[in-house]
This record gives C-alpha cells, sequence and structure tokens, in this order.
C-alpha cells in the first residue's frame, strides 16, 4: 500500500512536469513572456492530491493496524511457549504436575502458578474476583493475569475430565487488554497446552472456521502464514479486490 501511495505521488508530479514542458516561453524581438500556473489550475491539483490521500490513507492505517497485532500475536505466542518451556524445565513435563489435583480449578490453579513463574508479570489476580484483571474479571474459576507488554491471559480447564487429554488447559489471550473490540480472531485469541508436544499452540479448530469469529483457526492462521486477511474476506473466503483465501490455507493465503 506504500508502493501505491508513492506511485500516486510519482504520478501527481508526473502531472506538474507534463504541464510545465507545455508551457512555452514565446520570444519575440521585442518582447519576452513566459506562462505559469494559474490559481484554478493549482487548486485542481491539490484537490487531486487530497481525493488519493483520502483513498489510500486509511487503506494503509489498517494494513499497519494488522501488522501490529501479528506481531503482539506472534509474540505471546513465543513468550507462552518458552515460559511454558522453562517451567517444565524445573517441575517436569506438564502431564506429571496433576497428580495431587482432583478437581479442575486445582489444576488451574497449579498451572497458573507455574507458568506465570516465568512470564513478566504485572498484575496477577490469580483466581479471585474483582482484582481488576479484564478477562473474566468477575469468575473465580479462572486464573488471570496480565502482562507488562498490555496482554491479558487467562487460564481454564476447558471442561476436561481426563489427565490423558492431550489438550488439557486453555488459555485465552487479549492483546490489548480489552481496550479494543473484544471479538475472537481480532484482539482475542485462544491456545491450549499439547502435553503430546509439550508445547502451547492455537487451539484445535478446523480450518474452514476461518472466516468465523473464533480465535482458534485464526490465530492458528496468523501464526503459519503471518496476516489477518481472513477479516478482508467473505465467507467463502472471497476477497474485494476478487482474489480469494483458501481454507486448506495452501493455494492462496492473502488477500494481495
Amino acid at each position: 500500500m506504500l508502493k501505491q501511495v508513492q506511485h500516486d505521488i510519482i504520478f501527481i508530479t508526473n502531472l506538474f512536469t507534463i504541464h510545465n514542458s507545455l508551457l512555452t516561453v514565446h520570444h519575440s524581438q521585442f518582447t519576452k513572456k513566459a506562462l505559469a500556473f494559474t490559481l484554478a489550475e493549482t487548486l485542481i491539483v491539490m484537490g487531486i492530491i487530497g481525493i488519493v490521500s483520502a483513498l489510500t490513507l486509511p487503506n494503509l492505517n489498517s494494513s499497519t493496524g494488522d501488522k501490529e497485532k501479528v506481531a503482539k500475536v506472534k509474540k505471546i505466542y513465543q513468550n507462552l511457549n518458552d515460559a511454558f518451556g522453562r517451567a517444565q524445565a524445573v517441575y517436569g513435563p506438564e502431564d506429571t504436575w496433576f497428580v495431587n489435583d482432583n478437581t479442575g480449578a486445582a489444576r488451574v490453579l497449579r498451572f497458573g502458578e507455574r507458568l506465570t513463574e516465568f512470564l513478566k508479570v504485572t498484575k496477577n489476580c490469580k483466581m479471585n474476583t474483582g482484582e481488576g484483571c479484564v478477562l473474566y474479571d468477575n469468575n473465580d474459576r479462572y486464573y488471570k493475569f496480565e502482562l507488562a507488554d498490555g496482554t491479558s491471559v487467562v487460564i481454564d480447564d476447558k471442561g476436561s475430565q481426563s489427565l490423558s487429554n492431550p489438550w488439557n488447559i486453555w488459555l485465552s489471550v487479549d492483546i490489548d487488554a480489552n481496550k479494543g473490540k473484544g471479538v475472537g480472531g481480532v484482539d482475542i485469541f485462544n491456545f491450549v497446552t499439547k502435553s503430546e508436544s509439550r508445547t502451547i499452540e492455537p487451539s484445535p479448530s478446523i480450518l474452514n472456521s476461518i472466516f468465523l469469529p473464533d480465535g482458534g483457526a485464526r490465530a492458528r492462521w496468523i501464526i503459519d502464514y503471518g496476516n489477518m486477511d481472513y477479516l478482508k474476506a467473505d465467507t467463502d473466503g472471497k476477497c474485494k479486490n476478487n482474489t480469494s483465501i483458501t481454507l486448506d490455507g495452501v493455494s492462496n493465503t492473502t488477500c494481495k
């Protein structure tokens, strides 16, 4: 988009150049007269510049905003996995943490305390209510905390009844601490622990739900393809510029 703006500016500059080349300097034996821009011509060109700016700058701002969100999602994904890895290095594999925990609440508390030990936490509400942590602050079933980068995180066991379930713990991440829209795949993204690989991954979700406000498939899309172009496509994957995002994530992964 920046290249498009630069192209438009060069185009307008060329208009001035062409206009100047058409201005002829007439010489005679007695007089020399040079033609120049009139006020009307100048105003017309300024109007063209204004129209081009109005058309291009909103899209440029939108693209920049998406890139910032993509960077935040990738950063929290990396930070969570780094903390998860460090916790397992100290306390052992995650699937051994809950031997003496018979309830979901006990598992959530243990997981939250061990994970936050290796994160830069600015506010830890734990499982208390009314402490001021943004997401689910009124629910004592969740472990809640905020990070130094302005991210809010909530931990839950997602109702898991079996410790053998490879998807045990669910983490909901708000990348702007509830200052944005509060929509899955826009500023809220869901992750889960995967005991098989001992990592935190985007929550399992069918890829063709990418066009629905679900933080699972959309988080996976961002991690894999580095864009949020699913927001620019309709439910069939068709973009406004007549290109399409394919559901398999192979043929085309961007609206550009």
